[in-house]
């Protein structure tokens, strides 16, 4: 039986966690018909909403590694710098410089890769590629910055490959020469076609393809063949210097005519018309030899020992030959344009920066993540074998260029030395249209393919939320297309179309590029050290190392290939970091830079753990004690605002609050209170914590939460709390016992205490004061308390431009002259500016004043002793105040509702007048007159006779000096030991702080905050 009974118990708690948790089948199910859907355009969360089932479902994903991967990346690594600006780089730099800037930058786009397969492998990864993995591994704030940066990345590579098809274009069909009309009509086209539909360039992806592919081969078919058949490119040369070949028809200067021997073209383009002996001539031109050397020596011609250093130029420096015989004299200006120049100043930093686009597309894969039949193996494999297949085409086409091709030619940017054919095409098999053809085509489609890709990258950002201004670009067509994506991204293209240059447009892309892929190795490198549960990717091929090594390499290639397009970049991304920080919307991902938070917070707890902070470095760390009404709304939120003047943003501060009653069945009321508190800090701008306990007591809860807020070195060491107004009208004594048992608790834990009188009164934080003072009543030390409260207040723009001054009190054997000296050079030591002054009190003679508040005082306390009310008499009692105030459960911070009171004895509710109860009520009417009599011949005691004597002359001066003072801040002195007389040392504060609008009872904490020492 007792078996059978444990079962039944244990199906009920299965069915009750059944009813809020789902079945493990269920869970599974849901994971094996997980479906993507648009990059980053909603949480896990929201695809199971109604709307996404109405859906059809999706067709499964059945890409594999080969055509989901492995060749797109090629399609995207493969582009428009290997047609048109590889050999150009290979005749600047030289061979053995040119392998230097690939391995460079494809060792970078690896170790890229690696960290990245490791993040694509750790999950599932929807379509997003690059923007998904940074926000998800780092955080909202560094994914809307790098995903900005991809995008413009993206879309200024749509503008180079466009730039790059038209110089195809200018080059192979000379028409009018202007990039930018040419440029901006292809950016349209694109455009247009991208708007109509994306499955066009779906459809034509294949066939850019195949571009690619064949022009890479025929380059291998024409290097192979020249090895026995070079190609017939000669080369015209005045002298040592390159000619531009489609000026003249004929590498001569006399050509043969009918036996006569006439001037050819190039004698035309270098002489003055007249008879060929008395010709006027360039100078250069008649020194020197007109010879033809062959383009293309072959691969067995041994050009490469030419070719293997570098020879940069500077801009319009004209292309020589150096082992051709030259007679060095200056030729005329006017026939500059014959020879072929340097268009611009080359470097080995700029070749990097104009490289490093070649290497870009390893994302090809990831952004394709849902399409894929198994992402978390596809992924790895083939973006790792594009780029070392990539990487292999890239080194060899470098030792076959330098190989094959003539220096001069490859320095030969435009291809005017070969009757402006591309470089490359000259070396290919067997045409070079295969070259010209290929490569247009594949530059197109890269181009189409950037924007295609750019605005559903920046419609993803939008629909993440993170950017407010961004939101109008997550709207498109009812089909979900990014149309106004599309538009912004196109009028930046048209900025990059502007600038009409492939070799400027190229580093600004790298930038983008390269800060992508540093932010990529950061967040695998941070989510490895880290070492969170959630880090476990199938790529196993990875360690921090390698990826701290890859985001140095990124950072390095920034700086190599252009520094202020570096600082440019990053300005950009911090400014989008900042924007998102301050003004984007929070989103919670569980990335690595809250783990990191966390980890760096326990280092630093474990730090401060050593040893009590040294005194130059204290500063108040609040505990602020808050009181809530019936409706949990924060009574006194000018007790926060002065918290936060107090604070400017530095240090610690908890915010604390008590609710009376049992924690199982208040649970939800703390929370709601803890909701409320931090809506009011938002308010107040209150950087801090907040801790609500429940117990059953307030007075307990107060002490559990000065001992145990905080954590470990970061505690608190100064209790803020408010004062219990209406004490005095009250014949619940409960208010100022709590206030009194929480002063002594503070002064027991050695913490400090700040009590501000008539809160109310307070400055906002949106008043200014303009002038005025801040009134220190420095009465006996306490560390340095009432020194360091000023300073920190008058950081905040409240209270800046009030002054601050000090007064201390001396006695009739004090010399008053000496102290205010020492007091001030005291105040220059702790370079505190301050106005000091002493205030002689004299001894006198106890007013009859002092003499009847102090009798008030002990008659009110005496006659609250001795009222002892019924038991029917106290239960009325209790539901008039119940009435009166409405409170259910919800205990003042300073009013205990459970308070120990000495009753008397419970007696029996009479429901008649017996006997018994008729001589108990004549006995109570015969004591009360006696009672009065007592009352009224009572004589105070000496003692508080003295310290009301003290309190009310201390005031008269304090009133008397500090009337119109902005602030008073005042010494809090100590409550008395016995606690008889706490009700007096109540009264005490009260005429202390009498006729006074704003005052600050402080009281140390035991310990030294202020030091002269530097």
């Amino acid at each position: 039986k007792p078996c059978l009974f444990c079962c039944i118990s244990i199906n009920n708690c299965l069915s009750e966690e059944l009813d809020i948790r789902p079945k493990v089948s269920s869970l599974l199910s849901r994971l094996v018909n997980y479906t993507n859907i648009t990059q980053g355009a909603k949480e896990h969360e929201e695809e199971e909403s109604a709307e996404a089932s109405r859906r059809k479902t999706p067709k499964s994903p059945n890409m594999g590694t080969l055509m989901g991967v492995y060749l797109p990346c090629l399609q995207n690594i493969f582009g428009v710098i290997l047609f048109l600006r590889l050999t150009w780089i290979v005749g600047m730099a030289g061979i053995m410089q040119s392998l230097l800037i690939v391995l460079m930058c494809c060792s970078c786009t690896m170790l890229t890769a690696i960290s990245m397969s490791a993040i694509a492998t750790n999950g599932v990864v929807p379509a997003g590629g690059a923007y998904f993995m940074i926000s998800r591994s780092l955080g909202p704030e560094f994914g809307g910055a790098v995903g900005l940066c991809f995008y413009l990345g993206t879309t200024f590579a749509s503008a180079m490959y466009i730039l790059g098809a038209i110089e195809i274009f200018l080059v192979s069909f000379a028409m009018l020469n202007n990039m930018r009309v040419y440029g901006s009509i292809c950016l349209t086209l694109m455009a247009v076609v991208v708007f109509v539909g994306v499955r066009y360039v779906n459809k034509l992806a294949s066939l850019f393809l195949a571009c690619v592919i064949i022009s890479i081969v025929s380059i291998y078919a024409g290097a192979i063949k020249s090895m026995t058949h070079p190609p017939e490119f000669p080369i015209c040369m005045l002298g040592n210097r390159t000619l531009v070949r489609d000026r003249f028809d004929v590498c001569a200067k006399t050509v043969i005519q009918g036996n006569i021997t006439v001037p050819s073209q190039l004698w035309e383009r270098f002489c003055l018309p007249g008879n060929m002996s008395s010709a006027q001539c360039d100078d250069y031109f008649i020194q020197n030899n007109v010879t033809e050397i062959q383009g293309i020596p072959g691969l067995g011609s041994g050009i490469i020992r030419e070719n293997m250093w570098g020879n940069y130029l500077q801009k319009g420096e004209i292309l020589e030959k150096a082992g051709l015989q030259s007679v060095d004299t200056h030729g005329a200006l006017d026939n500059f344009g014959m020879y072929v120049s340097a268009d611009i100043a080359t470097s080995f930093t700029l070749l990097v920066g104009i490289f490093f686009p070649s290497a870009t597309g390893i994302m090809a894969g990831s952004n394709r993540s849902g399409d894929l039949r198994d992402a978390q193996k596809s992924i790895p494999v083939g973006t790792i074998l594009a780029i070392t297949t990539t990487s292999l085409v890239y080194l060899s086409s470098v030792v076959l260029f330098g190989s094959c091709i003539e220096g001069v030619v490859l320095r030969d940017k435009f291809g005017d030395a070969v009757r402006k054919n591309l470089v490359v095409g000259t070396l290919s098999w067997p045409s070079p249209w295969v070259i010209v053809i290929g490569s247009f085509f594949s530059t197109v489609g890269a181009g189409l393919q950037s924007l295609t890709g750019a605005p559903r990258l920046l419609q993803a950002i939008a629909k993440d939320n993170i950017i407010p201004f961004l939101r109008v670009f997550g709207h498109g067509k009812t089909n979900g297309e990014p149309t106004w994506a599309l538009l912004l991204t196109g009028l930046i293209a048209e900025l990059g179309i502007l600038i009409a240059s492939l070799d400027m447009v190229a580093p600004i892309l790298s930038m983008f590029f390269l800060m992508c892929y540093l932010f990529v190795n950061l967040a695998c490198a941070v989510q490895t050290l880290l070492r969170t549960p959630n880090w476990r990717p199938r790529f196993k091929y990875y360690h921090w190392a390698l990826s701290f090594l890859g985001m140095s390499m990124c950072l390095a290639l920034m700086f190599i290939s252009s520094w202020y397009y570096a600082i440019v970049a990053m300005g950009i991304a911090g400014m989008i970091y900042k924007y998102i920080e301050y003004q984007g919307a929070e989103k919670e991902w569980g990335d690595g830079i809250r783990g990191l938070s966390l980890s760096a917070a326990r280092y630093a707890l474990l730090r401060l753990e050593v040893g009590p902070p040294h005194t130059k470095n204290w500063r108040p760390q609040l505990l602020v004690l808050l009181k809530l009404d019936e409706d949990l709304h924060v009574k006194y939120p000018r007790l926060l605002t002065f918290a936060s003047q107090l604070k400017a943003g530095k240090g610690l501060t908890i915010v604390g609050s008590v609710i009376q009653g049992n924690f199982l069945d208040s649970y939800g009321e703390m929370q709601a209170a803890e909701q409320a508190i931090k809506n009011m800090m938002e308010i107040e701008r209150v950087k801090g914590f907040c801790q609500v306990v429940v117990a059953s007591k307030v007075r307990e809860g107060i002490v559990h939460l000065i001992q145990s807020c905080g954590l470990g070195g970061m505690k608190h060491n100064t209790v803020v709390m408010g004062w219990p107004y209406g004490w005095r009208q009250s014949e619940d004594p409960r208010a100022w016992k709590t206030f009194i048992n929480t002063v002594r608790c503070t002064t027991a834990a050695h913490l400090a205490l700040m009590v501000p009188k008539n809160v109310s009164f307070y400055p906002s934080n949106h008043e200014r004061f303009t002038d005025g003072n801040i009134d220190v009543w420095w009465i006996v030390h306490d560390g340095g308390m009432l020194m360091l409260l000023p300073f920190l207040l008058k950081q905040h723009k409240v209270w800046r431009k009030c002054k601050m001054r000090i007064f201390t009190v001396a006695q009739m054997d004090d010399n008053s002259i000496q102290m205010k000296k020492d007091l001030a050079t005291f105040l220059y030591q702790l370079r505190i500016e301050a106005e000091v002054e002493v205030v002689e009190m004299h001894d006198s003679d106890i007013s009859a004043y002092t003499y009847e508040r102090t009798l008030m005082m002990e008659q009110r306390s005496q006659m609250l002793r001795q009222m002892r009310l019924s038991s029917a008499e106290r239960q009325r009692e209790a539901q008039l105040v119940k009435d009166r105030h409405s409170l259910v459960r919800m205990g003042s911070l300073y009013s205990d509702e459970e308070e120990e009171v000495v009753e008397a004895p419970p007696e029996k509710v009479q429901m008649t007048w017996t006997k018994e109860r008729c001589e108990a009520e004549r006995r109570n009417r015969n004591n009360a007159p006696e009672n009065f009599r007592e009352l009224m011949s009572l004589k105070p005691d000496q003692s508080n006779v003295r310290r009301m004597h003290t309190a009310v002359k201390l005031n008269e001066v304090i009133v008397n000096r500090s009337h119109d003072a902005r602030l008073v801040l005042l010494n809090m002195p100590g409550p008395p030991r016995n606690a008889d007389g706490d009700e007096n040392y109540m009264e005490f504060l009260e005429v202390l702080t009498e006729g006074l609008e704003r005052v600050l009872l402080v009281r140390g904490g035991g310990r030294e905050v202020i030091t002269i020492y530097s």
